[in-house]
């Protein structure tokens, strides 16, 4: 008689208490049930080799690996746990009448409520705000006819094509199991090994080594719907779409040295940004903008347009801007609104249908799925998920917390009362686009998908030259974190297919082998819309920028209070920080209570600062911290202003022959973003900014709304600098 802890194996009875498996490379991929796996990278579609269809519920080992996924953390979300929100409005500007039917991008009269929530992707809910990562940028509008949910990212590309491999790359990049480090990094060697192995993530990896995966804030960030959708008119014609949110405020990033303290000094911080910009009426704008599609012109291209790997050429497909989202309102209490928030790519309302992109019909099984999981059956009951128009479904009834009380007799449909019958689609029901399918049931995707670099190398060199050095020192800092060889030589020979100078230069940085060649030639290509520098504000501002402001006792009252007058009311958020909390006193015997004092805070957590004249600087020369705070924020490429005896006190701090600073009695001297001068407190005033500003607060102003001195760090100086 077989042991009672045991089952059959190969024909011999094996110990179930032995629960240690070793994996090794003998071992067949089987699913849960035992089956073996032949293909684990491509649900079951139909299609051929020219097109990619529909995903097939049917697909047993799609579904079990995406769900077995899905339900792998309970209660935190597997993936984007740390976040934050905000309520605001969605306003069209102009009707997409000619391409949808759908009212809140076709009724302009309409003011649409809604709820966003920011959040970083590898993390738990501990992490800090800062990593380098992906952002969620998730919208939820509540129109008149249902919730339009939009799942995006700060980032217009993912990392695979098809969602099948979903789980394999958010277990590549999350804490490795066998020690559960490191948090919130993706610089480890399951990571890199998971980008090697598929080169498809080529392009995505470059966007992620970005700047964009270090946001100054939530305000300064894009949104991308990612997905392929579909847009249906009256006439019923349909158009592909993709959904973009560009920020009013510009694309801005934190410098990687600054980001990485922040995480320690305030790991809250992008919340803390947030809230309080709202907080003080400085409510976030972005423009909704849409690239559309003939369906009919799908195949016109030399990438596949449902290929999520991919971005839409804006010089091919141009952005069509007809709305803003603002965020004007704060949660009143962060677990009931912005923690069981609940977003599901599969949530669209009339006038809006989906594509084949594979990874959008394998996220919209997965959300909702996720959604049951982690907070039952009943979450779109939820005050923050559950829409504003009227809703009933008289079949969903019971399940684990149910807050709505239906009153009758049935729960089914058709019934004997007619109650609760569905719409037809001219009382608004919903009806899928009737899009012809022929193909074979297969394991595939278009042949189009199979092409993973061009746009990798398009995106590379549409950088910046900034830009491509931050790149370089992101791709060092990473793979100098991997410590088996194979991941990181591998991957230096992976970025010669993109940039051989690129890979070189990150070589020498992290041991690998120089490539002799290219694997692959650079096709020297540029695209517009691809480098966040295009993205400043179209006029110069300061508005929400943080700028401190450094005193001690004896500093000039005067010149104190015209500069933080003079920036307060261009809508920056001034504070001061001193020598002490308690009070620190003017030369002329006035009294300021500081923000903050001097070992309380950083210069980390500032865009700029300004030193005021006055005695006060042979205190701050002999305060280690303050004279860091000026040698950090050079180093960190902020606008750095001082006057009158502040002007010695900056530059024994910043000890370069290029950097100028103003001689005795000049009015105003700027140098790398440097700005001095000897100046009254009268004079401190901001008529007009822009680079061609006279004044000394003015050059000032213009060089904060420019967000950083990039100069200092293209022409070495930054470096020379301790920070």
């Amino acid at each position: 008689m077989a042991p009672t802890n045991a089952s059959v194996e190969d024909g011999k009875f094996r110990d179930m208490a032995k629960d240690t498996v070793e994996l090794n490379g003998e071992q067949h991929m089987t699913t849960d049930y035992g089956i073996k796996i032949s293909d684990p990278d491509h649900w079951l579609r139909v299609g051929d080799d020219k097109h990619t269809g529909p995903s097939l519920l049917e697909d047993q080992i799609a579904r079990e690996k995406i769900m077995r996924f899905d339900h792998e953390r309970i209660p935190e979300r597997v993936v984007h746990a740390r976040g934050t929100g905000a309520f605001g409005t969605f306003k069209l500007f102009e009707s997409a009448a000619d391409v949808t039917t759908a009212g809140v991008l076709t009724d302009t009269s309409r003011t649409t409520p809604l709820f966003v929530r920011f959040s970083t992707v590898q993390g738990s809910k501990g992490s800090a705000d800062t990593v380098r990562d992906v952002r969620g940028f998730a919208v939820k509008m509540y129109t008149e006819e249902g919730n339009w949910d939009i799942v995006g990212n700060n980032i217009p590309v993912f990392f695979i094509q098809d969602a099948i491999k979903f789980p394999d790359v958010i277990h590549s990049v999350k804490p490795e199991p066998h020690n559960e480090v490191p948090q919130g990094q993706s610089a480890h060697n399951n990571f890199w090994d998971f980008i090697y192995m598929h080169s498809e993530t080529t392009h995505m990896n470059y966007w992620q080594m970005s700047d964009r995966a270090i946001p100054r804030s939530y305000r300064m960030m894009q949104g991308f719907g990612v997905n392929t959708y579909s847009l249906v008119n009256k006439e019923g014609k349909r158009n592909l779409v993709k959904f973009h949110f560009t920020p009013e405020l510009g694309v801005h990033s934190l410098v990687w040295d600054e980001a990485l303290k922040i995480a320690g000094q305030d790991p809250d911080f992008h919340r803390k940004d947030l809230i309080s910009a709202i907080e003080a009426g400085q409510f976030p704008r972005w423009k909704f903008g849409m690239q559309i599609l003939p369906e009919e012109k799908q195949d016109d291209f030399d990438f596949d347009p449902l290929d999520a790997t991919k971005v839409w050429p804006e010089e091919l497909i141009p952005i069509r801007y007809i709305g803003q989202l603002e965020l004007n309102r704060n949660v009143d209490e962060f677990f009931p609104q912005t923690e069981q928030a609940a977003f599901c790519t599969s949530h669209i309302v009339p006038g809006i249908d989906f594509s084949n992109d594979p990874l959008l019909q394998g996220r919209n099984f997965s959300y909702f799925d996720t959604q049951i999981s982690r907070l039952g059956a009943n979450w779109q009951e939820l005050p923050v998920n559950r829409p504003v128009c009227p809703y009933m479904n008289l079949v969903n009834r019971d399940g684990a917390m149910k807050h709505k009380i239906t009153k009758g007799t049935v729960n089914y449909w058709p019934n004997r009362f007619e109650t609760n019958p569905p719409a037809k689609p001219a009382e608004g029901g919903f009806t899928s686009y009737p899009e012809k399918q022929s193909g074979i049931k297969a394991r595939l995707l278009s042949e189009k998908f199979a092409e993973h670099y061009n746009q990798a190398q398009v995106f590379y060199n549409s950088l910046s030259e900034i830009e491509k050095m931050h790149l370089a020192k992101a791709f060092s800092f990473e793979l100098d974190h991997c410590d088996d060889p194979l991941v990181y030589k591998r991957m230096t020979e992976r970025i010669a297919a993109v940039s051989l100078e690129l890979a070189t230069t990150v070589a020498q940085n992290v041991g690998g082998e120089k490539p002799s060649k290219a694997l692959k030639p650079n096709n020297g290509a540029t695209a517009k819309g691809l480098s966040q520098l295009e993205y400043m504000p179209e006029k110069p501002t300061i508005a929400t920028r943080r700028i401190s402001i450094l005193i001690a006792d004896g500093f000039d009252y005067a010149s104190y209070t015209a500069m933080k007058e003079a920036l307060s009311s261009l809508d920056a958020f001034v504070f001061t920080v001193g020598a002490q909390r308690a009070g620190v006193t003017a030369e002329t015997g006035e009294k300021v209570v500081p923000d903050h004092f001097f070992s309380g805070m950083r210069s980390t957590l500032f865009d700029a600062v300004f030193v005021p004249g006055g005695k006060h600087v042979e205190t701050l020369a002999k305060n280690g911290v303050a004279k860091f705070w000026i040698t950090e924020s050079f180093a960190h490429l902020k606008p750095i202003c001082g006057v009158n005896e502040a002007v010695k006190f900056i530059s024994r701090q910043i000890v370069l022959d290029e950097i100028e600073v103003a001689a005795s009695g000049t009015p105003v001297t700027e140098s790398y973003g440097v700005v001095t001068g000897y100046v009254d407190g009268k004079s401190l005033k901001v008529d007009k900014v822009g680079p061609d500003s006279k004044g000394l607060a003015e050059q000032f102003v213009w060089h904060v709304s420019r967000h950083r001195n990039w100069a200092r760090e293209l022409d070495g100086l930054a470096d020379q600098i301790a920070a």
